[in-house]
């Protein structure tokens, strides 16, 4: 089944399936892993085989940095916007995939997680991450709105005044402290704990009552789903919307080139 899968790197731990964002070192979500991550959730809805699902980054340093940012540039110094489409049907057929997934879904933080990278973190059922690692929604650092399930997300999780301070600043939170607002479900010290803790609750959540187990999952996803599907279009809008901006430009432009961005609110 999985084998039309190349960029994600798909992986059996008995009824456990293991997803690795494969680009390494920082996993940034290259057109290829954008395409496969928008379509990989249905597939295991057919999955009789598979009971629960961990998500993680290849290596030690990063879950997932987000974004290509060179190919950011690219796109619009080339003026070739198809790529930005196909990538905004994707993005909400990744949000959709994750909210109608009906196995458990962990995430398993292994180091930062940026801008898509976060958003998945946020929408996994259950996420454990490094207590050092850096989560961070940066979409308006990079002159875009948070438009793929961040603007939604992040306010449910650690409430409205704590999202807008870390949602319209893109500053980043430790492990530790995204646990104690609440973002993520817990922080561990060590490589050795996030295992530990993640594989445990996965084997026993795949050793437990799965149709049970899969319907309340569902039944908490009903209210999310219901909130996001009314919106998730407009969010998706607003974020092409700041996508056609100078501001945008001058972000991606200055990230390259290793320097800060001059913004004008153009």
């Amino acid at each position: 089944m999985y084998e039309r899968y190349s960029a994600l790197k798909i992986e059996r731990r008995g009824r456990v399936l293991v997803i690795t964002i494969d680009n390494p070192p920082m996993n940034a979500v290259t057109s290829e892993i954008h395409e496969e991550l928008s379509r990989i959730w249905g597939d295991i809805n057919r999955d009789t085989d598979t009971a629960v699902v961990v998500i993680t980054g290849a290596g030690d340093k990063a879950f997932s940095a987000g974004g290509d940012v060179k190919a950011m540039v690219d796109r619009i110094e080339t003026a070739e916007h198809g790529g930005w489409v196909r990538s905004m049907f994707e993005a909400k057929e990744i949000v959709y995939g994750l909210l109608r997934l009906e196995r458990p879904l962990i995430a398993r933080i292994n180091g930062h997680a940026m801008g898509l990278g976060a958003t998945l973190a946020v929408l996994a059922d259950i996420t454990v991450m490094m207590s050092k690692a850096r989560i961070a929604d940066t979409h308006v650092k990079v002159g875009l709105s948070a438009g793929d399930g961040g603007s939604l997300m992040w306010p449910l999780l650690m409430g409205f005044g704590n999202a807008r301070r870390y949602l319209l600043t893109g500053d980043a939170l430790t492990g530790r402290e995204a646990a104690d607002l609440g973002l993520i479900s817990q922080a561990v010290d060590t490589v050795e704990e996030l295992d530990a803790a993640v594989y445990d609750l996965a084997d026993r959540l795949a050793a437990g009552a799965s149709r049970a187990i899969n319907a309340t999952k569902l039944s908490i996803n009903m209210i999310l789903r219901k909130m996001l599907e009314g919106v998730i279009e407009a969010h998706l809008g607003q974020e092409t919307y700041t996508y056609l901006s100078k501001d945008h430009y001058a972000a991606v432009s200055a990230f390259v080139e290793k320097r800060e961005p001059e913004f004008r609110g153009d």
